[in-house]
């Protein structure tokens, strides 16, 4: 419960953060899709982290297998809407030519989740197996 509410602190802050610096700014096309992109991305983002509960960690480990809510179609909505909230986030600062930061952000994020499902795979076998099956990314 404490890394939940860690999370959520910094979210509310980093878009605080976001607001207070935007305020002011004209809403360009391009500005308004990043918003339309970061805002539901992000809230999605925290509630994957959420769901996740005591499963979270930073180091690929295996305490648990979150099959529920978001989990339940995405393998990993952790980092499928944490690279969309970045990529809105770029987009509504004004600063699409960012976006070349997804040609590292992307494969590292894939890599990550190779080794993660290596670590679930080899705790939770066939369960995995078939979860594996069911979900994308």
């Amino acid at each position: 419960m404490r890394l939940n509410i860690i999370t959520l602190a910094i979210l509310i802050l980093g878009l605080a953060l976001l607001i207070q610096r935007s305020i002011g700014l004209q809403w360009t096309p391009i500005r308004i899709a990043g918003a339309a992109i970061a805002i539901p991305s992000l809230a999605l983002l925290v509630l994957a982290r959420i769901q996740l509960g005591r499963a979270f960690s930073i180091q690929a480990k295996a305490s648990s297998l979150v099959t529920t809510g978001l989990y339940a179609r995405i393998r990993d909505p952790i980092y499928f809407f944490g690279t969309l909230g970045i990529s809105g986030v770029f987009l509504w600062i004004d600063r699409p030519w960012f976006l070349l930061a997804l040609v590292i952000l992307i494969p590292v994020q894939i890599i990550r989740s190779r080794e993660e499902g290596k670590v679930l795979s080899e705790k939770f076998r066939a369960q995995y197996l078939e979860y594996k099956r069911r979900t994308w990314f």
